[in-house]
């Protein structure tokens, strides 16, 4: 913290560069850019390097497809694929700065691509493969992608999922686009246009083995991924090349511990910021063994993530919040079946973790041996931000706590006025100082980005979380401030409410929304789902709002409490409060075209009848 330019010049030192830069950081706020003129390259750091050593036989990629189909990929393997797809890109006219639009199933020839375009200059964007036609397009027009690659269609529950007919549709309205790659995944008929669409095995029949890597400067883009908020357009968030690849290689030698024989398993989309850093980038930057699963975590049944950590050795093991919620409805059985001693260190990402979840987390996934990293990040941050660190020093952790900011992150929570609150106050999480994975910019808008995340807190990254430090320096992230119920002139965070709700022995999981009330401001609406051998009734919804006001306080009485069999989420596991609000408010869902995390039109709107159909 006392001298962040002669550190991170030591982070980036690990790394291999082209040319050494000639400035660590050049700050003309709030635009940073980091080590200007080094030059690197991604794939190069990825692949080249590890190739030149033993590695070039380790396992690189262990891809499993839903029907259970399987692929084993060595270094040598990923550096034959990613020059031969590099090439197909240069051939059919795509060159350094084109953008590149990927709308992919979770197979290996999504990372391949990544890499691809990062080898030659190109700068990808990924999109999400559960949006609409309409999103895609939108994404497309807004990067002004040349080249769009997808797949006749990847499986989710059984079904294949027709990707190139949504992108027939898209197409439609993205004149940008030139070519069309399509990779053959499922097998269905597609319709191919003739000039346009390109099956890629074609073109890998005459695809070279070797292209160089172009030295891309270090505060070249090296892909735009869109975030937003449940309205407005979808922000494109840049992330650099230099100090977005030394930002991850740290962090995730202090956050994982990854060691040579690490088998890495996150089981993010790749299509949102945690699958670029933590299965693309940061993983193969240190020559891990990384699994790749292209399906729903409890397909053909319950126990498949089990059974896959288990098959393939998994040691590190990487998911969402909710997905644990999710498994804890269930019970202990399903884990109990498989060997999981191969762990040996539990991740958790996408929102705060309650720590009821935490426990169950740690006693029947880790079998208590197995410490959890709660990692606090964002699409913006480019990296992990605030988490424990076992790969440089054990703290003790506290359930629920993401414990303490990164070597060389300033972190604070402060009030309004942006001053420190005291500790076990609530306020604002901000970052002080300039990190080198924070995004670049907004693709095409640097006034929103100033004024999204400048604006608020002069000289201070607003990062739109309200978080508490506690007197032992512990942070603590209570959600998104945008999500804060107001109830009685009370400023309350529903992470706070979901957590008293699932201290109650009957619940799984539990969400919480606020509905307009004149005189209240906000009133308090859960919905719950029952664990298995509990059922609903009136006793019951008064027990756990009397529970509620327990744990809370009178403030967190809720007015409403729905038993319900599900909850509307995205794929990435996070639960859609846009629906819950409109249901509770018995309101329409509204215009779905720029809906955030990973969740289509038709998912959504599905969800949405599912819910009220419940209630």
């Amino acid at each position: 913290m006392e001298e962040p330019e002669e550190f991170w010049a030591e982070q980036a030192r690990q790394l291999d560069w082209f040319k050494t830069w000639d400035s660590v950081l050049q700050w003309e706020s709030p635009f940073a850019r980091w080590f200007p003129g080094g030059q690197l390259n991604a794939s190069y750091l990825c692949v080249d390097r590890h190739v030149k050593t033993w590695r070039r036989s380790k396992v690189a990629i262990y891809w499993e497809g839903e029907p259970g189909d399987t692929r084993v990929l060595s270094y040598a393997t990923l550096y034959r694929e990613v020059n031969r797809f590099a090439d197909i890109l240069k051939k059919i006219g795509i060159g350094k700065g084109d953008r590149v639009a990927l709308y992919l199933p979770m197979i290996p020839e999504l990372p391949i691509f990544m890499l691809a375009c990062a080898r030659i200059g190109a700068v990808h964007t990924v999109i999400f493969s559960g949006f609409s036609a309409q999103a895609l397009a939108d994404r497309v027009n807004d990067t002004q992608a040349k080249l769009l690659i997808t797949a006749d269609a990847g499986f989710r529950r059984g079904k294949p999922l027709p990707l190139k007919e949504i992108c027939d549709q898209a197409v439609g309205l993205t004149p940008s686009v030139d070519k069309v790659i399509v990779v053959k995944r499922a097998g269905i008929p597609v319709t191919m246009k003739e000039g346009k669409d390109l099956w890629l095995h074609d073109l890998l029949d005459t695809a070279a083995s070797s292209v160089k890597p172009e030295p891309m400067e270090s505060c070249e883009p090296l892909y735009i991924l869109y975030t937003s908020g449940t309205t407005g357009k979808p922000k494109g968030i840049v992330h650099g090349t230099g100090g977005y690849l030394v930002f991850n290689y740290s962090a995730y030698k202090w956050v994982f511990d990854i060691r040579e024989e690490s088998v890495y398993w996150c089981t993010a989309d790749v299509g949102w910021v945690t699958g670029h850093s933590s299965i693309v980038y940061a993983p193969l930057a240190h020559g891990a063994a990384i699994v790749l699963y292209e399906g729903a975590p409890d397909y053909p049944t319950l126990d498949r993530w089990w059974d896959i950590i288990e098959k393939y050795g998994v040691t590190i093991f990487y998911t969402s919040p909710t997905a644990i919620r999710m498994f804890m409805r269930y019970g202990e059985e399903g884990p109990e079946r498989h060997d999981l001693s191969s762990l040996e260190l539990l991740g958790s990402v996408g929102e705060p973790i309650n720590p009821e979840a935490w426990l169950w987390y740690y006693q029947n996934i880790g079998g208590e041996r197995c410490p959890i990293v709660d990692t606090w990040w964002q699409t913006e941050t480019g990296g992990i931000m605030i988490s424990p660190a076992p790969g440089i020093e054990c703290v003790p952790l506290k359930p629920g706590s993401a414990t303490f900011p990164l070597p060389g992150v300033d972190a604070a929570v402060v009030d309004e006025q942006g001053k420190p609150v005291a500790d076990e106050q609530r306020g604002h999480l901000v970052i002080r100082k300039p990190w080198p994975g924070m995004l670049l910019g907004i693709h095409g808008d640097p006034h929103r980005y100033e004024r999204s995340y400048w604006s608020k807190f002069r000289g201070m990254f607003y990062t739109g979380d309200y978080a508490i430090r506690d007197k032992d320096g512990y942070y603590w992230i209570l959600g998104r401030a945008d999500e804060v119920l107001k109830v009685a002139g009370h400023r309350m965070g529903p992470a706070e409410l979901e957590d008293a709700a699932i201290s109650h022995p009957a619940l799984a999981e539990a969400a919480v929304v606020g509905k307009a009330d004149p005189i209240k401001g906000d009133n308090i609406v859960v919905f719950a789902i029952l664990k298995q051998g509990f059922t609903p009734s009136p006793e019951l919804r008064m027990e756990l709002a009397e529970h509620m006001r327990r744990v809370v306080g009178p403030i967190a009485t809720p007015d409403e409490v729905y038993f319900v069999a599900s909850l509307p989420k995205t794929r990435s596991g996070k639960i859609m409060r846009r629906v819950l609000k409109a249901v509770a408010s018995d309101e329409d869902i509204g215009d779905l075209t720029t809906l955030e995390d990973e969740a289509s039109v038709e998912e959504v709107r599905k969800s949405y009848e599912e819910l009220k159909r419940q209630l």
